[in-house]
Formats: C-alpha cells, structure tokens, sequence
C-alpha cells in the first residue's frame, strides 16, 4: 500500500505524464500536416490577411516542440509555442464554434481547449534551471 501511496503522490511523474499525453496526441496533428501539406492552413491566413507562408509555423507548433516536449528540451518554450498554435488554430478556423456543442452534447471546441490548457499548464509547472522537467 505504501509502494501504491507514493507512486500517486508524486507531482512530477504527473507533470511528466501530462507533457507526455500532450506532446504524443500533437504529434498525430503534426503528422497530418508532414504527410498533407499545410495548404489549407495557408488559404485561411491569407483570408485572414495574414502572410500564407505563416503556416510553415504549424510544424513547429505540432511536430517540433511535441518533439521537444518529449525529449524534456527546452519545455516551457515549446509548451508555450504549443500555446501559441491553438490560439492560431481557435482564431482560423473555430471562432465560429464558441457557443456550439457537438452531436455528443460536449463543447465544440474541447479538444482544443484541452490542448491549449495543456500546454499552459506544462509550461507553468516546468521549472527553469538544473532540475527542470
């Protein structure tokens, strides 16, 4: 029981585990954009009159600093780009969906909420220093 009581007990195994399920369930974004290109990205930020060639930012966001994030480097910055590109993500393409609910009852835009929130609370619970995690 003891054995049980401090495995659970442990704020940083839960911290690790969260940037863990982050950067993992990102990377699947990522890929998407590796093996699909960034086009679509790119149209909206024109219509948005916003420079085209900002989309390229979407694989630091979703492929680099996952990668990051995994491999323990520099972890509050890449939280904090991870951040950065669902507040993109929301702005493009779901501002339209704030007030909406899925077939399921859920918030349309819990997913990206939980990402943004995520990466948010990574990246103020990595400290900065020798011990960082």
């Amino acid at each position: 029981m003891n054995a049980i009581n401090n495995l659970f007990n442990q704020p940083r195994f839960g911290v690790l585990l969260l940037r863990w399920t982050l950067a993992i369930l990102m990377l699947f974004h990522g890929w998407s954009k590796i093996t699909g290109g960034v086009g679509g990205i790119s149209g909206m930020l024109v219509s948005n009159g916003l420079p085209g060639w900002l989309a390229y930012g979407v694989y630091l966001g979703e492929f680099i600093a996952p990668l990051m994030l995994l491999a323990g480097f520099w972890v509050m910055p890449a939280a904090l780009i991870i951040a950065i590109n669902m507040a993109f993500a929301v702005g493009l393409a779901h501002m339209g969906h704030w007030f909406g609910l899925g077939n399921t009852g859920g918030w349309r835009l819990e997913l990206q909420a939980f990402f943004f929130m995520s990466a948010v609370v990574v990246a103020f619970t990595n400290r900065l220093g020798p011990n960082r995690g």
